[in-house]
């Protein structure tokens, strides 16, 4: 860069937002919902960053709940469909990362009771046999704790993960 280009990217300054309108945030919502499931909370995170007056955020939210843009039950079914599959995530995790996402505990506890146990173990023995073949242990006490502490970061309950573990171990 030359001194020009130096000067000229320091006297740059960021971009002002104005804050948009209820109309505005609302067309805006519909396109991205059109593209991506959404959840409540996520609409009402990107309104708050839009500077959406706080009395239109509800109503908005309630036009785009009414025509379908947004539904928490079938954006907590499709998030944990992928994240289950695809990621190898266990239910804590995504009970968590829902919950952040501003679904309700009874449509996060609804959707999860609809996860195949036997699946779950199975994905995580395939994630914890491919651990194990990168993990550097002195020990079996220690491989056996670093898997633990793996499946758990994963979001498996300890039940699930020692028995996965056992078998992994016993294997071998």
């Amino acid at each position: 860069m030359c001194a020009k280009e130096v000067e000229s990217f320091e006297e740059r300054k960021p971009r002002e937002r104005k804050p948009k309108s209820a109309e505005q945030a609302l067309a805006a919502l519909m396109r991205l919902c059109a593209r991506s499931e959404k959840s409540s909370g996520d609409a009402l995170r990107l309104m708050r960053t839009w500077e959406v007056a706080e009395g239109a955020r509800q109503s908005v939210l309630q036009k785009l709940i009414e025509q379908r843009f947004i539904d928490d039950r079938r954006y907590a079914e499709a998030y944990t469909r992928e994240k289950s599959s695809l990621a190898g995530w266990g239910k804590r995790k995504i009970a968590l990362q829902l919950r952040q996402k501003g679904v309700s505990r009874d449509i996060v506890d609804e959707v999860l009771a609809s996860l195949n146990t036997d699946e779950q173990s199975e994905r995580l023995a395939d994630k914890l046999r491919r651990k194990m073949r990168s993990t550097k242990a002195a020990s079996q006490y220690e491989l056996r704790g670093k898997l633990l502490r793996y499946a758990l970061s994963l979001g498996y309950d300890y039940d699930m993960a020692t028995s996965a573990i056992d078998g992994i171990i016993s294997d071998e």
